[in-house]
């Protein structure tokens, strides 16, 4: 069997006033049941918001979807939960974690840097630690999770190396005086 491998293998950390460090090989599940179908769950209900569940992050991505995001090699122990807490209710429980890899950005000026390439505000009394929002970053689709501190960026495969590279592209003007 082949080795796994990141589609951001060698990146090199940023440090600075921008830090940017991959996160590989997070599990990462894609929920869709309903909200009243779901108690055992501490699903969030509220749109952009995220919720701790034990060693996850379960991410509101729409009205009955989620993206549950725990550390690697937990798919099989998430998925069993997952399906555990839902019961015989109609529900979808699929294994996600190839589609994406994870960045976690932070630093004094890392909403800075994210506002050039993004749409959202990300003040801080907008865009609060938990919260989360699927969008677009530097033309790349992704999913921003506000963390404290810093920002968690999970991000297709397919597009990870442009936005690693613009990126680092982009962190060049905090870095320079």
């Amino acid at each position: 069997m082949a080795e796994r491998r990141s589609p951001l293998a060698g990146l090199a950390e940023v440090t600075g006033p921008i830090t940017m460090a991959e996160v590989p090989f997070l599990t990462q599940l894609a929920l869709r049941v309903s909200p009243d179908a779901a108690a055992g769950l501490p699903l969030p209900s509220r749109p952009c918001t995220s919720a701790r569940w034990d060693d996850a992050d379960l991410l509101w991505l729409g009205p009955d979807e989620w993206l549950v995001v725990g550390p690697p090699g937990a798919e099989q122990r998430l998925t069993g939960r997952l399906r555990a807490a839902v019961g015989a209710e109609h529900a979808s429980v699929v294994d996600v974690s190839a589609q994406r890899t994870t960045l976690d950005l932070g630093g004094p000026a890392v909403r800075d840097l994210l506002a050039g390439g993004c749409a959202i505000d990300l003040h801080p009394s907008v865009f609060a630690p938990g919260d989360c929002v699927q969008t677009e970053l530097a033309h790349a689709p992704v999913v921003l999770l506000r963390r404290d501190p810093g920002f968690r960026v999970l991000v297709r495969a397919s597009y990870a190396a442009h936005l690693a590279d613009w990126l680092r592209d982009a962190c060049i003007e905090y870095t320079t005086g």
